[in-house]
């Protein structure tokens, strides 16, 4: 334990290619602090008239204190970043009372190659043993490969120079921690930290805590090694309804909402890594809730992208390196905050990887979602240097298996 110091493939889409993150609970929780001394809107109304609240969102007066942990020098001086060593850990946040954590941000100097997979974030709420917030500093903001890349989203974005960037609401009713633990070999010389949040008298009925889990693959076991490309008949004619060996990127209990996820790829074999249909099962549904038609679709695009990376504020696969052959890397995200998931007692998300989980890539990954406390118990984190993605043999097109 650290110490403390305080095209998509199925032939015919390609043949006819011819080549080829609810917030909604935090919104509430913001909404109400800025009513609390609201001015109001207008006085009277002409019958039928209507004055869309949008007008004055902007205007509100705001009740709530707004706050900052950060890296600050406390001596007054231009050392604004904080060391930390191998095996030490590092709190961030640590307040009690009310309140609402709005931003992360952070930006890292360290000459370990591999920090973004070393360096391990978690946060707990209101006095909970078991953190609520568990995963490699790079996951949590999408960057699955340990490498860095610019892109902006709703709810993350990575700015230029490495700014890592983060607006997830994540409330608390009685106590917030935040803390980053140095999981490799290497001291961080310099890690740069901002978390802004905001006081309250209370929180409102009805608030779900923010949850955000690190899982992977490495690699994916595949229900097949025998065949050398999507089409084959061996990868492509197997059938799967009950989403059984499917990988799993969530499983919770409770009453809550997923929001959304990122998923990093690192490809053992050759072709589009894809096929994959996402299934989700809510509340013991032993058939899939919700069936999807492949890997890029539910990442909202099509096609195996192109492949072409994107980035929007819902959807994208902002990094793609390599496509579609051994060692191929790609990143990916989707928030669903125009309608997040919500379920009363469970929640199981997964994703074939490849069609009828034919393939053997690497998947890393990292799901967020909201619900009530306590959680179920979060799968053991793997050790530092098994998170490091590297190209496995696994057999299939492409590569022999050792």
């Amino acid at each position: 334990m650290p110490q403390k110091d305080t095209l998509h493939t199925p032939p015919t889409r390609r043949t006819l290619l011819g080549a080829m993150a609810s917030v909604a609970g935090a919104s509430t929780l913001l909404a109400a602090g800025s009513a609390a001394h609201a001015v109001p809107a207008q006085t009277s109304a002409a019958p039928g008239e209507f004055t869309p609240e949008e007008l004055f969102a902007d205007a509100r007066l705001r009740s709530y204190k707004a706050r900052r942990s950060s890296s600050w020098d406390r001596a007054g001086g231009n050392a604004d970043a904080v060391p930390l060593e191998a095996g030490h850990e590092a709190v961030l946040l640590d307040v009690t009372g009310a309140g609402v954590v709005t931003h992360l941000w952070f930006t890292i100097a360290t000459d370990d190659p591999m920090h973004l997979k070393n360096l391990v974030l978690r946060a707990w709420w209101d006095g909970e043993h078991t953190p609520s917030i568990e995963t490699p500093i790079g996951d949590f903001f999408g960057l699955g490969l340990g490498e860095y890349y610019v892109y902006e989203s709703e709810l993350v974005a990575v700015a230029p120079v490495k700014a890592l960037n983060a607006y997830f609401k994540m409330p608390f009713g009685t106590a917030a921690r935040i803390a980053v633990a140095n999981e490799g070999t290497v001291r961080v010389g310099s890690l740069y930290y901002a978390i802004d949040y905001v006081t309250l008298p209370a929180l409102p009925a009805g608030l779900g805590r923010f949850h955000a889990q690190y899982r992977q693959a490495a690699p994916c076991a595949g229900t097949t090694n025998n065949w050398q490309s999507n089409g084959d008949p061996a990868a492509n004619d197997a059938k799967n309804l009950s989403g059984k060996d499917n990988y799993v990127f969530l499983e919770a209990t409770g009453r809550g909402h997923f929001v959304g996820l990122t998923q990093s790829i690192l490809q053992n074999q050759n072709g589009w890594p894809g096929e994959g249909d996402d299934m989700i099962f809510i509340d013991g549904d032993t058939a899939p809730t919700i069936n999807g038609t492949g890997t890029e679709d539910y990442f909202n695009g099509a096609w195996g992208y192109g492949p072409q990376s994107f980035g929007f504020a819902h959807t994208g696969a902002p990094y793609i390196v390599d496509p579609e052959r051994v060692g191929g890397r790609y990143c990916q995200y989707r928030w669903h905050t125009e309608s997040p998931i919500p379920f009363e007692k469970s929640i199981r998300v997964t994703m074939e990887h490849g069609h009828a989980n034919s393939r053997s890539d690497n998947f890393y990954t990292t799901a967020y979602w909201y619900q009530t406390e306590p959680h179920a118990e979060f799968p053991a984190l793997p050790k530092a240097a098994e998170r490091a993605p590297r190209v496995m043999a696994v057999g299939g097109p492409g590569v022999k298996k050792n």
